[in-house]
């Protein structure tokens, strides 16, 4: 019997056309950085890196790139892999990466799903999830990024102790995740006050997507949990 086609959960590929240098950087820089065959095979993803970082975050649907870079120039120390399949944004993190000369980053454009279930065992301290795509009509919910299968793929790869971080400024969204991220039972929610939820973590940057929320009057969430 054929395996039924998995569906998809990410929206566009593509949008405004490229100018010469995103498109420059694209054929020239994204294939260093590119996991290779990301679809089959087990991947300890400190081994991508040379010479191998302390640990490896992972963020998934980094948009233009803005939190990925910030956090790589920072912790030079540190591995960061971002997922993100919209070649717009790709190309954004890309001009970041060249002129902020970070060699700690690596990239995988296509399907988040492929790349998880690659990835070894407690791999991971952290990994961000920041203002995916909520998929408002509830014949897309099933497209959204937080799902029990996904929930259950991050429990398998963020190390006891390690850190999930999710932001959304659509509260439908942020309750959908809540609920599914506790009823996993591999994490637990750090807020003990409004405050910790109410505001963006110190230790992270504004995006153009958090700004763009606060500028249309939505007041975003931010869920920290740890991995039990």
């Amino acid at each position: 019997m054929q395996e039924r086609r998995r569906g998809q959960i990410y929206g566009r590929r593509t949008g405004h056309r490229l100018s010469p240098r995103q498109a420059g950087l694209l054929a020239r820089l994204l294939p260093a950085l590119r996991i290779a065959d990301a679809a089959a095979g087990s991947l300890e993803p400190r081994g991508l890196f040379a010479p191998p970082p302390a640990e490896v975050w992972l963020e998934i649907g980094f948009g233009g790139g803005e939190h990925l870079a910030w956090q790589a120039a920072r912790h030079p120390e540190i591995g960061m892999i971002g997922v993100e399949p919209y070649v717009n944004g790709i190309a954004k993190l890309l001009r970041a990466v060249e002129e902020g000369h970070l060699a700690n980053v690596r990239v995988h454009d296509g399907d988040a799903r492929e790349l998880l279930e690659r990835l070894a065992p407690a791999s991971l301290a952290r990994a961000f999830i920041l203002f995916p795509d909520p998929w408002p009509k509830r014949r897309h919910w099933k497209r959204r990024i937080v799902q029990r299968e996904t929930v259950a793929a991050l429990a398998r790869l963020i190390r006891p102790g390690g850190e999930l971080r999710l932001a959304s400024d659509d509260a439908a969204m942020t309750g959908w995740s809540l609920r599914t991220i506790l009823a996993s039972g591999a994490f637990a929610w750090a807020a003990r006050r409004a405050a910790d939820w109410r505001h963006r973590p110190p230790d992270s940057p504004s995006t153009r997507y958090e700004e763009k929320a606060l500028a249309a009057g939505r007041r975003p969430a931010y869920l920290t949990f740890h991995r039990v």
